[in-house]
């Protein structure tokens, strides 16, 4: 019998918090215990007013093989799959809306929910290695809830692809049709997801939260709404001290002091 208190492994390290799936004997399937710890994890963490980023990672050769199939097996009832799917729905719309951006750092596979993870964190570096797949249909299950936060990274055509033949893409494939940001070799994975946070921890604190919110909700309206839903966030953001600081910071060639540091 497994711990749950053992799922996901958490590490802070000053504005950087860092959670690791970790059932590597079960290539980090999402069962409905790793669900409810990963959640518990991330609802605590977006209380955490001086948090910069999260990184979500994984131990062992697959980052998240999706939904733990053997659970599912056992448990044939549409009521349980219903609350199964939505429990799991729930836990990738926050990662959309969680406060600050999250980096999904993938060592390996990413299927199915795994590769959906993937799409739902605002950014993605992974291994060369790496490869990524929604193979659903090779079971004989269309992978539908996927399918919502894949074809908001890929395109139309290339995302149905991917749902229909469950087919694997390569790392290289992923970042060419946008699923992930970068791949690097394996050796060098730590070094480029650092140097991505750093990147980001170098920022104003409230614009990095100004920008998270602003350009994950803007992404559901329409054209006009969304220039007027930018502009009164842009007329928010110039009030912060931080934006009077680095404007200064930069006509005076200096470096800034950000608020919350």
């Amino acid at each position: 019998m497994e711990s749950q208190e053992q799922f996901v492994v958490t590490e802070r390290n000053q504005g950087v918090l860092t959670i690791t799936l970790n059932r590597p004997d079960q290539f980090n399937s999402l069962s409905e215990e790793v669900l409810v710890v990963l959640q518990q994890a991330l609802d605590e963490a977006a209380r955490d007013d001086t948090l910069q980023c999260l990184v979500l990672a994984a131990r062992g050769r697959a980052f998240c093989a999706g939904h733990d199939l053997k659970q599912m097996q056992a448990n044939r009832d549409q009521d349980y799959y219903r609350r199964l799917f939505r429990q799991c729905g729930q836990l990738m719309q926050s990662i959309v809306a969680f406060p600050v951006p999250v980096i999904a750092k993938v060592q390996g596979v990413a299927t199915a929910a795994g590769c959906q993870l993937v799409a739902s964190c605002d950014l993605a570096v992974a291994a060369e290695s790496a490869r990524f797949a929604v193979s659903g249909i090779n079971v004989g299950l269309f992978c539908s809830t996927p399918a919502v936060a894949l074809s908001r990274n890929v395109g139309a055509k290339k995302s149905f692809e991917m749902l229909i033949t469950g087919e694997f893409i390569s790392a290289q494939e992923a970042v060419a049709e946008g699923l992930i940001n970068r791949a690097v070799p394996a050796e060098e994975l730590d070094a480029a997801v650092e140097a991505l946070v750093n990147s980001i921890c170098s920022k104003s604190p409230v614009a990095v939260r100004t920008g998270k919110a602003m350009f994950q909700k803007q992404r559901s309206m329409s054209l006009a709404d969304a220039y007027d839903f930018a502009a009164e966030t842009m007329a928010c953001n110039m009030m912060a001290e931080d934006v009077f600081e680095g404007i200064d910071a930069f006509m005076n060639k200096r470096k800034p002091a950000w608020q919350g540091r």
